[in-house]
């Protein structure tokens, strides 16, 4: 098979013109070409007049070796990679203990599937409810502005990647090819197949909830066990003869206790308190950089029409997107500071996604057929571990947290004391006044939100970054920054607060046995990084496992 890789089409191409345009690059005579298959397709929407579709091609051909020789100098001709995926070990015949994935975001399951599709059992603990329960739960916060503390937008089956857009693309770098693994899997599950081809893949919150019940029972039908409702509160930690820190199993909050010498932790970049137990067992950790900000919302047809101008509605192209960052300059307190847009939803709502009792947190969702009216994302700044010290002037490892706690208080407070949150118009915004009334931009926040002065929500010099950040956006979309959109706040869970370092091995710097993984850990971003992670870590343990036997 060959691989050819940016062929450029019309929108709305002829039904063979793909062939065509294989033959015409290829140079095929009538019987060379056996047949193709689409490996990717995505679009340049550059020229909204021209957009065109870009494919990458498999296919196959007679005389591959002579082709092949024909276009040596054509980096756009190449024999096709083998993506499939290959497991790096099987369970030995008898386990000492079984392993232990703490977490069943997207993370967590994949640690949890392949160390079940490779023999070993896994023993799979999270501390929310399973999905359908948990999101009984996650409604009750959005219509009757009831928190369930242990099962919400962040805990419980699926992790936050269940009520979010769904996304399935990443920008790391990815030589083994298991994002490939991950769509797969996902395709198994329920995932409609184009996720494997489109290269801009998504599925939605309603599709997600059917694909996490799949996986866990792929898992349990392979010897793993999985248990909700079991918060861990503790790590069991013993040093050895020479001083070296190993894990021995963990303690759940009904005080039983479970024995293994392999602990992975994927616990999602909201479980503050198991944060604070595992810094007081000594877990080596540091604080990082990560976002704040409002979420702002359009109506879906002007982001539409600004990206893809008269193909604006068209089936293949679907909702809009974009991406946007905006350095600051002429702020004073915020020069210097990176403005950008984060976790982008077409055709979407913003929703309720705090854990924890009076604070407010936004993020966003969509469902699969993204045909919502309005388009949200997050506007967030960029900060330092150096930004925390006024949140916490002890200058601990978890300022991050005190500063995202401080931070959703004061949302709660701006938005009414009652899970509302606190909006602005951004001509308002902009302006510097507080809003009185909403424009054409209806709010999708649920259970509401309170028209106030948005100033007091965040930091001044975020405030002053973001304010110089929209007017720059309006130029790259026109619309942007019109009256009457909508920021609603406090973005603060774009990413986790703290980083639990490992090692090459996977394994914490100074625990042996413990995997620290996913975005919580701070080594992922998203449903697809966070489920290649899990796989990443899930090889380490299988293999540690059998070096130990």
């Amino acid at each position: 098979m060959l691989r050819l890789t940016d062929i450029k089409l019309p929108l709305d191409h002829a039904e063979g013109a793909i062939e065509a345009a294989i033959r015409a690059k290829l140079g095929l005579g009538k019987d060379a070409l056996r047949g193709y298959t689409v490996f990717r397709r995505g679009y340049d929407a550059r020229k909204r007049n021209a957009i065109l579709l870009i494919y990458t091609l498999d296919v196959d051909v007679a005389d591959e070796a002579v082709i092949l020789k024909r276009h040596a100098d054509d980096k756009h001709v190449q024999p096709t990679p083998d993506t499939s995926y290959h497991f790096v070990a099987q369970a030995p015949a008898q386990l000492s203990h079984r392993p232990i994935v703490v977490g069943t975001g997207p993370c967590g399951l994949f640690v949890g599937l392949l160390l079940a599709q490779m023999g070993y059992r896994p023993i799979i603990l999270d501390r929310g409810k399973a999905v359908r329960e948990r999101t009984v739960d996650t409604w009750g916060l959005w219509r009757k502005r009831q928190l369930e503390p242990e099962s919400n937008v962040q805990f419980g089956e699926g992790g936050a990647g269940t009520f979010s857009d769904g996304k399935l693309y990443s920008q790391i770098s990815d030589p083994k090819h298991h994002g490939r693994k991950v769509l797969a899997e996902f395709v198994k599950a329920g995932a409609p197949e184009e996720i494997l081809y489109v290269s801009k893949p998504h599925i939605g919150t309603f599709r997600l909830v059917t694909m996490v019940e799949n996986m866990r029972a792929t898992i349990e039908s392979l010897g793993g066990e999985i248990r909700f409702k079991q918060r861990v509160d503790d790590v069991l930690v013993e040093a050895d003869a020479d001083g070296v820190r190993h894990v021995r199993g963990v303690e759940l909050a009904s005080g039983e206790q479970l024995r293994s010498d392999h602990v992975v932790m994927a616990i999602g970049h909201s479980a503050r308190d198991t944060f604070d137990m595992l810094h007081e067992r000594g877990v080596y950790m540091e604080p990082k950089p990560f976002s704040i900000g409002f979420r702002i919302e359009h109506p879906q047809s002007i982001i539409d029409r600004a990206r893809f101008g008269a193909s604006a509605g068209h089936p293949i192209l679907g909702a809009a997107d974009y991406k946007l960052v905006h350095h600051a300059t002429g702020a004073h307190q915020g020069r210097g500071r990176s403005v950008y847009s984060f976790c982008m939803c077409p055709g979407g709502t913003v929703v309720a996604a705090t854990s924890e009792p009076g604070r407010v947190v936004t993020n966003g969702m969509s469902q699969y057929s993204r045909n919502e009216r309005n388009a949200n994302a997050a506007i967030v700044v960029g900060i330092e571990p150096s930004d925390f010290a006024p949140f916490d002037p002890s200058g601990g490892l978890l300022a991050g947290i005190a500063l995202q706690r401080a931070l959703e208080s004061r949302a709660f407070e701006l938005g009414g004391g009652n899970y509302d949150a606190p909006g602005q118009l951004v001509g308002d915004f902009i302006a510097g006044k507080p809003s009185r009334e909403l424009g054409s931009v209806q709010p999708s926040y649920k259970p509401g939100v309170h028209l106030t002065d948005l100033a007091p929500a965040l930091p001044a010099y975020a405030i002053e970054a973001i304010r110089e950040a929209l007017p720059a956006f309006d130029r790259q979309i026109k619309g942007f920054a019109m009256h009457d959109a909508l920021l609603t706040g406090v973005e603060t869970r774009t990413s986790s607060p703290v980083r639990i370092r490992r090692g090459d091995d996977y394994q914490s710097l100074n625990t042996r046995g413990l995997y620290p993984a996913g975005e919580g850990a701070g080594y992922a971003g998203g449903i697809l990084s966070a489920a290649v992670d899990g796989i990443r870590v899930a090889e380490a343990v299988a293999l540690a496992i059998n070096a130990a036997h």
